[in-house]
């Protein structure tokens, strides 16, 4: 079990850093809220032992808080 943790809280973050790649054309809010949403994801992962719904929640909160902070 402690191998398919690592390699979600892995595959996120690499699925992150590819998706912050594209940021270029997008404004500081848009960027704060896929940041916001990266971190929250790996954040929920680890905290649910890497649980797809504790990921998609933390992605979801972690959204709204970056596009929050980026007003």
């Amino acid at each position: 079990m402690k191998t398919t943790k690592r390699f979600t809280v892995s595959a996120v973050a690499a699925a992150m850093l590819f998706g912050l790649g594209g940021c270029a054309g997008m404004s500081t809010q848009d960027k704060n809220t896929a940041i916001g949403a990266g971190a929250g994801a790996v954040a929920g992962a680890v905290l649910t032992g890497g649980s797809t719904i504790g990921t998609v929640g933390g992605a979801a909160v972690g959204g709204i808080i970056g596009h929050e902070v980026g007003k």
